[in-house]
């Protein structure tokens, strides 16, 4: 049976479906030997894909699901041609295909879903499901209040998109600067430090802890657990609805 690339990667653990467009895009995906294109369709158990000169195995492995305590300096990718460290890298002894939910940024740390489960993924990064994602953050002087409601709100960034609403607290001063928690479910590429630079702040740390009420928690820095069978249907049940 015949499905769109983007699908077929998504299924066999090789990227969600919008990271799978930016590999075809960018010429390293092979059907039959020729150069693929957004919108081909392919049928997995005739055809031979290859992704950056790999052949995909023929079917589908067990369903994984983990997080990783990105650290700073990493980036969220499984592979970087500029050879800088990835998450695979922090990914030791994980013999299934898994690939990041999303994304942080190099200098952002925290909670990333990792997972072959293509379906989950595209529906926690799907706009429509407004999945919640909560950020840890240390920012250069203190948020005052008028600009705490401006972010609530939704505030326009730099390229003149606005903000879907946001939930802030504050959390603690330490002399100069402060720390506080705040709330989206958009994915804008570095969302939260254009955000506050909007209100005239600066981010100096930035750690995602909880995605849809699923906690980081004590997790060190660079390491991984799979989730429990509760989180899994936790996550299901609202990303997916069922």
């Amino acid at each position: 049976m015949q499905e769109r690339l983007q699908k077929i990667l998504s299924k066999c653990g090789i990227a969600s479906r919008r990271k799978a467009e930016e590999i075809i895009l960018d010429g390293q995906v092979t059907v039959n030997g020729a150069i693929a294109t957004i919108g081909m369709k392919a049928d997995f158990q005739k055809d031979h894909i290859k992704v950056r000169g790999k052949l995909i195995i023929k079917g589908f492995g067990p369903k994984v699901y983990l997080m990783l305590n990105k650290p700073d300096k990493c980036i969220t990718s499984l592979h970087d041609p500029e050879g800088r460290p990835t998450v695979k890298d922090f990914l030791k002894g994980v013999k299934a295909g898994v690939f990041p939910v999303g994304r942080l940024d190099y200098n952002s740390e925290g909670l990333l879903i990792l997972t072959n489960d293509g379906d989950l993924a595209n529906s926690i990064l799907h706009p429509a499901k407004k999945i919640d994602k909560t950020y840890l953050v240390k920012i250069n002087g203190v948020l005052e209040d008028k600009d705490i409601l401006k972010l609530e709100r939704g505030i326009k960034l730099d390229d003149g998109r606005k903000t879907a609403p946001a939930r802030i607290r504050k959390v603690k001063k330490t002399g100069v600067n402060s720390w506080i928690e705040i709330t989206i479910h958009e994915g804008k590429k570095r969302q939260i430090r254009r955000m506050l630079e909007r209100v005239g702040h600066s981010v100096i740390r930035l750690r995602r802890t909880k995605v849809n009420g699923l906690e980081l928690g004590r997790l060190p820095a660079g390491a991984f657990r799979y989730l429990t069978p509760e989180e899994i249907r936790k996550l299901k049940k609202e990303a997916v609805g069922n």
